[in-house]
């Protein structure tokens, strides 16, 4: 449960203000609702005495009906604000909360970043922030509230009804109510954990499905794609059926527990009133009061059926939001250019080295390929200069900024201009045709392209990846197979395009095609 307790921190801090006021407001809601059922109560029993014994007269109406009307008022305008302010803040120290675990997804290593997919990505800010949603306004504040609320009742009975009355009363509702959500959490736990993740994982199979449709229909496997998301659509539906009974079992013990309360403090109340220890009017006072905590243990039925569903939500959140940064490559204050001494390399951390004690220097202008089979490496020495995979041993030195063109470059859906904007946000019109214009690719700056750059072939899209790396000037700029996808006319305009946007730039390129050593002023084979 610490990482339940972790979250609560970081919303409580952030909009800390707004939800004291807002859990100050819900204990008022339910002391407010507890007096007024109360008050109700004995004005009523009160009155009808006092007309029964001819006092009817004398009797004030004006003060306990005025007390009913303010409490009655003030309790919705307490209710209309508690929700205002928990809302809001909740909502928008979650909105917080999505921006940095969106920046610890992106500092995560190398490795975790290229096993997450899009629908993983996207569960973990959308499905795991949604499920934290009633942490705080259906757990938290509903139980502190119930307690204050209980203990204020239990007070005023004790001095305005009897003891033993306030006792059972507020004893029953408290521990009985308590044990039933105990029970009901337990119960719903697994149920409501395994629904969740069914839905996540129903969630990321139908992105998966969408965007892989083409290929499913080629290798012929769309229906039983489909079936299977049916399949896990289904298993999702039980599990949520199953939290569903257990929440509505809680409800009905809550009830009954609710209706031993208030027949228990009908008896004693009665006795009393019997006895001559206390009056009608007192006694329907502890009766209505009675009923009126049945609110507070109810507030609590769905949070504790949710209980699994946020904790493990939480636990995600709370590991992804620890994620320790990873190596950062920028501008030194070494010599201009790139310096790799005795550089040692793997493809993720922990696997065995595939290039060992590489010593390479690439000056301001220069342009140095690197070639050699599949799998030596090439690859990985642009992750570790980039300082996307730790170095085994080795230094790098970067006299300056670096722009990577990997392999699998991502685009957004937007316009051309929304891409390169990206990069650099204040660049002009002037600017990004230029780049476009170097990297052999026309195209209007509105043009709109769909997901992932949809709309644009693979050379295209290989080349708007190379503008928008291009618009930010980098001193060092890494390639790896720039002109996969091209045709050897273009591919040639384009590299002699690139040298000329950065003729001072020091460029490592991973060849893996003739056209990729035409610009090379050294060749080094792994």
């Amino acid at each position: 449960m610490r990482s339940l307790w972790h979250i609560l921190r970081l919303i409580w801090r952030d909009r800390g203000a707004a939800m004291r006021r807002g859990l100050a407001l819900t204990v008022v809601v339910s002391l407010f609702g507890i007096g007024l059922l109360a008050l109700s109560g004995w004005f009523i029993v009160a009155a009808g005495v006092a007309g029964l014994a001819g006092l009817g007269t004398v009797f004030d109406v004006f003060r306990p009906s005025a007390g009913v009307r303010f409490l009655a008022i003030a309790r919705t305008a307490a209710r209309y604000g508690e929700r205002l302010l928990t809302h809001d803040a909740t909502l928008k120290a979650l909105a917080s909360l999505r921006v940095r675990l969106l920046a610890g997804v992106s500092a995560a290593d190398f490795a975790t970043l290229s096993r997450l997919r899009a629908g993983g990505a996207l569960n973990r800010l959308t499905a795991d922030i949604d499920a934290l949603d009633g942490l705080a306004i259906r757990l938290i504040f509903p139980a502190l509230a119930g307690l204050i609320a209980s203990i204020a009742t239990l007070i005023g009975l004790w001095y305005l009804v009897a003891p033993v009355v306030a006792l059972w009363a507020v004893g029953v509702t408290v521990l009985g109510g308590g044990g039933v959500l105990v029970l009901a959490g337990r119960a719903a736990f697994i149920p409501g954990s395994r629904a969740e993740m069914r839905q996540q994982a129903l969630r990321a199979g139908v992105i998966a499905h969408l965007r892989g449709r083409a290929q499913l229909v080629v290798a012929g496997r769309l229906l039983e794609s489909r079936q299977a998301l049916l399949d896990q659509d289904r298993a999702a539906r039980r599990d949520a059926l199953q939290q569903s009974r257990a929440e509505w079992r809680a409800a009905a013990m809550l009830q009954v527990m609710a209706a031993v309360a208030l027949s228990g403090t009908l008896i004693l109340a009665g006795q009393h009133v019997l006895d001559g220890r206390i009056g009608p009017a007192q006694a329907a006072l502890a009766v209505l009061a009675t009923l009126a905590m049945a609110e507070l243990t109810a507030a609590l039925q769905r949070g504790a059926a949710e209980l699994g569903r946020m904790r493990d939500a939480a636990g995600r959140v709370v590991a992804a939001l620890e994620t320790p940064p990873t190596i950062q490559i920028s501008a030194s204050e070494t010599a201009p250019g790139l310096q790799l001494c005795g550089l040692s390399v793997a493809p993720l951390p922990g696997r065995q080295p595939v290039v060992a004690n590489l010593d390479l220097t690439i000056l301001p202008g220069e342009t140095v390929a690197l070639t050699g089979p599949s799998g030596r490496g090439k690859t990985a020495v642009l992750n570790t200069v980039a300082g996307l995979v730790p170095a085994v041993s080795g230094r790098v030195r970067a006299g300056g900024r670096v722009g990577y063109l990997t392999q699998r470059p991502a685009l957004i859906a937007g316009t051309v201009r929304d891409t390169l904007k990206l990069a650099s946000p204040d660049a002009d019109d002037g600017p990004m045709r230029d780049v476009l214009a170097a990297c052999a690719l026309d195209l209007p700056l509105d043009t709109r392209l769909g997901e992932g750059g949809a709309g644009l072939s693979g050379g295209q899209s290989r080349r708007l990846a190379l503008a928008r790396t291009l618009i930010r000037h980098p001193d060092i700029l890494l390639l790896d197979e720039p002109t996969e996808g091209l045709d050897a006319p273009t591919a040639a305009a384009m590299m002699r395009g690139i040298r000329e946007w950065l003729p001072q730039a020091a460029i490592l390129i991973a060849a893996h095609r003739d056209h990729d050593l035409i610009p090379a002023t050294r060749i080094v084979v792994l």
